[in-house]
């Protein structure tokens, strides 16, 4: 996937009513995008290079399921979120993993490698106050508890889950174990109406990580810190990651795209 520029706002450039800029961050997990007194921001997309390259990680295989060694795990699921002071926007990314397989002379081996490929992603976020990113791994989202999902007008038998024998998860938990965001399917605002009973603290419509140090989300450099110095300094170890962005400073449009 890729991002492109919205027309009305390409038009706006051109006209020079909107200032194309780019925003480059990267390595702490923790960014603060700045937007000028009587301005306003259109963000349109981002280019995401995830964290994770640079090294690789060997296993001895074995005939079972084996889960990948969590020195690469953590890479392979990232988040990206923009916090404008009044809305939210998660983005999680799973991040492909390289494999390569050789024989020793006693056991066969499986080397990990993160792909670093750049995500591209066409957004829409708009502010007329600075933009708080976060950027960081998920180790583990926990599921709490699953149930049979009704038959309901909104979840017909045979086109949804509703009337199945199956039993999905309706309550997942994501950051810290003790006080987690509790992602809860398939509604909040019904969760007991479908037979699942009281909604619990923290409870929330969207699957995304809050910080922690134990589960992710786990601030990219904290975690290359335990592997030591080289890792962490390593360029290609680190995310990075590039906004594409409209400035208004003169007029704000009604119509942003």
């Amino acid at each position: 996937m890729s991002w492109q520029i919205p027309n009305q706002i390409e038009q706006d450039f051109i006209s020079g009513k909107a200032e194309y800029r780019t925003f480059q961050t990267g390595v702490g997990g923790q960014s603060i995008l700045p937007v000028p007194p009587n301005a306003f921001a259109v963000v349109f997309g981002y280019d995401f290079s995830p964290a994770g390259g640079g090294f690789s990680t060997s296993v001895v295989l074995n005939a079972s399921p084996l889960l990948t060694d969590v020195s690469v795990r953590f890479f392979e699921t990232q988040q990206i979120s923009f916090y404008t002071g009044t809305d939210f926007f998660p983005f999680i990314h799973h991040v492909n993993v390289q494999h390569a397989s050789f024989r020793s002379a006693v056991n066969d081996i499986e080397t990990y490698t993160i792909d670093t490929t750049p995500i591209a992603r066409q957004v829409y976020i708009t502010s007329p106050k600075d933009i708080t990113i976060s950027v960081g791994l998920i180790l583990d989202s926990d599921v709490a508890s699953t149930g049979a999902i009704p038959i309901t007008n909104r979840t017909p038998e045979l086109l949804t889950y509703g009337g199945s024998p199956q039993t999905p998860a309706v309550q997942t938990d994501f950051g810290p174990a003790a006080n987690p965001i509790q992602f809860m399917q398939p509604s909040p605002t019904d969760f007991q109406a479908f037979g699942f009973g009281l909604l619990p603290n923290n409870a929330n419509g969207q699957a995304f990580a809050t910080p922690d140090v134990a589960r992710g989300l786990l601030d990219p450099s904290v975690f290359l810190t335990t592997f030591g110095a080289p890792f962490r300094d390593a360029a290609a170890a680190n995310y990075f990651l590039c906004w594409h962005y409209a400035l208004y400073t003169k007029t704000i449009p009604e119509q942003r795209g």
